[in-house]
């Protein structure tokens, strides 16, 4: 079998091994490529896409083989909606809004399921690449402002952060002029004191 991946024959009987025993004890994906990543020294991410490469290669002999009578297969993938695309890309954006990344946002909704995380991390790249007006009809809807909105925040949190600094330098110089003015008093005290004693 060619290599997936960098998968050899020997890996690929290791990994559906471990994952039909994981899912026999009621373990789940994420889970199992995590702990298997995690023994193999794998990347978790890697290992998810060389089980779902494996699953699409049952036309190899060989795949064919090494899958047979585990039951396991790769769970049809049903499109969003409109409906649900729109939600999602709204739950993401009020998010992002908020200064919460991306990546963050849609690992928030997904509640841990890598899958379904990627599913949205992909679905909301591919409509803010090929749809950008439908972002700027959905940050509309949400009431949330867009890149000036954005720029405008920015702008006045820099500008509140240079008051601030501003009044804090102030402050300070006057607390400077006071201990130098009080220095110069003692100066010219302790002068009149050498002047009175010679």
């Amino acid at each position: 079998m060619n290599k997936i991946n960098g998968y050899t024959e020997e890996e690929a009987k290791s990994l559906v091994r471990y994952i039909c025993t994981g899912r026999n004890a009621g373990k789940t994906l994420s889970g199992l490529f995590a702990s298997y990543a995690e023994k193999t020294g794998r990347a978790k991410g890697s290992v998810r896409n060389y089980y779902y490469a494996l699953l699409k290669s049952r036309d190899d002999d060989r795949v064919k083989k090494i899958l047979q009578g585990t039951g396991l297969q790769a769970g049809k993938i049903v499109p969003f909606s409109e409906s649900e695309t729109d939600e999602m890309l709204k739950a993401v954006l009020e998010q992002k809004s908020k200064g919460v990344s991306v990546r963050k946002a849609v690992l928030n909704l997904s509640e841990g399921d890598d899958k379904l995380m990627l599913r949205y991390q992909n679905k909301y790249r591919n409509v803010l690449t090929k749809q950008p007006e439908r972002i700027e009809r959905l940050m509309r809807e949400c009431g949330i402002d867009g890149a000036d909105g954005m720029r405008k925040k920015l702008e006045e949190e820099i500008n509140g952060l240079y008051d601030r600094l501003a009044k804090s330098l102030k402050d300070e110089n006057k607390r400077l002029l006071a201990v130098v003015k009080k220095l110069t008093d003692e100066n010219n005290l302790l002068r009149l004191q050498l002047r009175n004693l010679s």
